[in-house]
């Protein structure tokens, strides 16, 4: 029985998290949505240690693949704590522009093989398969509309070739 319930309470947590982010009848932005949602508390902290929260409340759009809390704690031991030291923001800033792309792609957009460029400069691909995917994270929730373009939560932290 245990496992039906996780199962049920991910469908459920996945259908709070899917759809449009609405507050007082007005979409919200990427920052707001994601701060919004419990499971990107290290991810609106890295963004807010970067200093990209008023970069990623601009006008946009921009398509996120937002990592969740439990992506970021699947890195190894104290990764999260050194990258979010002031003397590591350069790294952090890198990493968290790697997940973003420039411009509103929803899932129905996503093609096998795609690749795209991210505002860090580097590129990722999108693989279909085995079901979406970016680089070697998985979608698991796509197309979180915001006013500023679009979220798609991760199950993995992607890093540009330049910090590995």
């Amino acid at each position: 029985m245990k496992p039906f319930k996780t199962a049920l309470a991910a469908v459920a947590a996945t259908g709070l998290m899917a759809g449009v982010a609405m507050a007082d009848g007005h979409m919200k932005d990427i920052v707001d949505t994601a701060a919004g949602n419990d499971d990107f508390e290290t991810l609106v902290a890295a963004v807010q240690a970067a200093g990209l929260v008023e970069t990623l409340k601009g006008e946009g759009p921009f398509t996120v693949f937002a990592p969740t809390d439990a992506a970021f704690e699947a890195l190894p031991d104290g990764t999260v704590e050194n990258l979010l030291m002031e003397e590591n923001r350069d790294q952090l800033t890198s990493i968290l522009t790697y997940h973003v792309v420039p411009g509103k792609v929803m899932s129905s957009d996503l093609e096998d093989g795609m690749t795209a460029e991210t505002v860090e400069g580097s590129t990722i691909t999108i693989s279909l398969g085995d079901g979406p995917m970016v680089n070697d994270a998985n979608i698991v929730t796509p197309d979180i509309e915001t006013s500023n373009g679009v979220i798609h939560v991760i199950d993995g932290v992607i890093m540009p070739e330049s910090t590995m």
